[in-house]
């Protein structure tokens, strides 16, 4: 098995033993988006000949480093060819072992199938095909352009698993019995695809952590697309900004952000009326009820979404007014904890308005559209930064030993991680083999929320105080 090699739709690949799982590595499952590709949907992935080497990752979408000082995970020479996804597989000659297939977070900015944090041997282990998959980011991904399809992104994320659908088998596992699973920007993903016509049918399981809100309309992502290419000193046209190689486009993809946007992303999910009609909530109904849909966040959100802390002098009022919430918004946060301070509370406002929220009534949609739910409150706090966003991700891969998980939870990882770990992985891997995680669903009645802690607990839904206050907003679905 040291050099395995299978059978795919386009051709041989030849994996290898990575600690007793088959890996295989920089498969393509559409063709480089380059040349006259370039901002146009997934094209089918070429043919081959002979046995492709799948032992080393594919290069990263364009992109620069998440942060400074951080290593670039992608650089000039690198080029577009970037569509690829890499498989786990416990057992090639398995008996349909369900699938899981990741979609990574990152602002919809950066991120990558290759980020060690993401490796798929240990959920492998437990009897699951891994799937991690690329997909186009920032302008690439998700900048608007007149007369191209909008959304590329996504359009690469139902090509990965179409992809999935067609050679599964090949790798021991069962194309009827797809869970597709992400966090932050990912888990936003799983949303829209929940409501996509062409994703339909193409998972069985969706596992949704820490859905964030944003989306911008055709007009605003053309101001967006206008700024940049002004910048860039082109026409905001196909022919203008195709032209140009990615770095000359990351150079001043920044530029539409100010105010309250700078050092956001300036791109992201774009309403096209096809795969996105509305917030992630809006779409969740009828065409998805069939799927089994685990949501969740972690109970500090904003935490990690800004490790310096909230800024110096908050008015939890001029706050709440921002947020869009109603004149007593901010009273009644105060009430609801009456000793918390004004960073406390801004803390908790954020996480509601980010996340906690959008993820509450992505969750409410499908229980109320008759899909089996399950919600979840990731409540364990690390050393680092509480329960903040994106410190769940070292625990669903059981991979505690990442530069990404040292820098959330300390090196060594805290010795509750194993154990805490485990269970996480064991609630995901038996939703992808039989569509119950092993806690009581939640419904519009009971709301029943899984408290993810070191010792986890089944309670009812934590946030109570919060959501009577969001559902006075205007961005609550009622």
């Amino acid at each position: 098995m040291r050099n395995a090699v299978v059978k795919t739709g386009q051709g041989l690949v030849q994996g290898f033993d990575q600690d007793g799982i088959i890996s295989f590595r920089g498969i393509p499952y559409a063709a480089a988006p380059e040349a006259a590709l370039r901002f146009r949907p997934p094209a089918p992935p070429t043919r081959w000949d002979g046995v492709r080497d799948a032992t080393a990752f594919g290069a990263a979408p364009p992109q620069l480093p998440p942060a400074p000082g951080v290593p670039p995970i992608w650089r000039p020479g690198d080029g577009l060819d970037c569509l690829t996804l890499n498989v786990w597989s416990p057992d090639l000659g398995g008996a349909g072992l369900p699938v899981m297939v990741w979609l990574h977070g990152g602002t919809w900015k950066v991120g990558a199938s290759s980020m060690p944090h993401y490796d798929g041997v240990t959920l492998a282990r437990s009897g699951v095909v891994m799937v991690t998959a690329n997909y186009r980011v920032g302008f690439e991904g998700f900048g608007h352009l007149p007369g191209i399809p909008d959304n590329r992104g996504l359009r690469d994320q139902i090509a990965a698993l179409r992809w999935v659908q067609d050679n599964a088998s090949a790798f021991g596992g069962d194309p009827g019995n797809v869970t597709v699973f992400g966090q932050s920007a990912g888990a936003a993903s799983i949303a829209y695809l929940l409501a996509a016509p062409a994703a339909d049918r193409l998972f069985q399981q969706a596992i949704a952590q820490s859905v964030p809100a944003g989306h911008r309309d055709r007009d605003e992502a053309g101001r967006i697309t206008a700024t940049l290419a002004a910048a860039a000193g082109v026409p905001a046209t196909w022919e203008g900004l195709a032209g140009l190689p990615p770095e000359a486009i990351l150079a001043v993809q920044d530029t539409p952000l100010t105010g309250p946007e700078a050092g956001g992303s300036a791109f992201g999910p774009v309403i096209d009326g096809e795969l996105v009609t509305g917030p992630p909530w809006a779409g969740s109904g009828a065409r998805a009820r069939h799927v089994n849909l685990i949501c969740g966040f972690t109970h500090e959100e904003y935490r990690g979404l800004a490790p310096g802390g909230p800024p110096q002098g908050v008015d939890p009022a001029v706050v709440a007014a921002s947020l869009g919430l109603g004149p007593d918004a901010a009273t009644a946060y105060r009430q609801a904890d009456p000793d918390g301070t004004d960073a406390g509370l801004f803390t908790v406002m954020m996480s509601d308005a980010l996340v906690r929220m959008p993820t509450t009534w992505v969750a409410e949609a499908h229980a109320k559209a008759g899909g089996r739910t399950w919600l979840y409150d990731f409540a364990w706090q690390s050393p680092a930064i509480g329960a903040g966003h994106g410190v769940d991700v070292p625990f669903t891969f059981g991979n505690g030993d990442s530069r990404y998980a040292a820098r959330l939870l300390g090196s060594p990882p805290p010795a509750e991680f194993a154990a805490l770990s485990g269970q996480i992985r064991e609630a995901w891997t038996s939703f992808a083999a039989t569509g119950d995680p092993g806690w009581p669903p939640f419904d519009l009645d009971h709301r029943r929320t899984r408290i993810w802690d070191a010792t986890p607990r089944d309670d009812v839904y934590p946030l109570t105080d919060s959501y009577r206050i969001w559902r006075q907003s205007a961005h609550s679905p009622r």
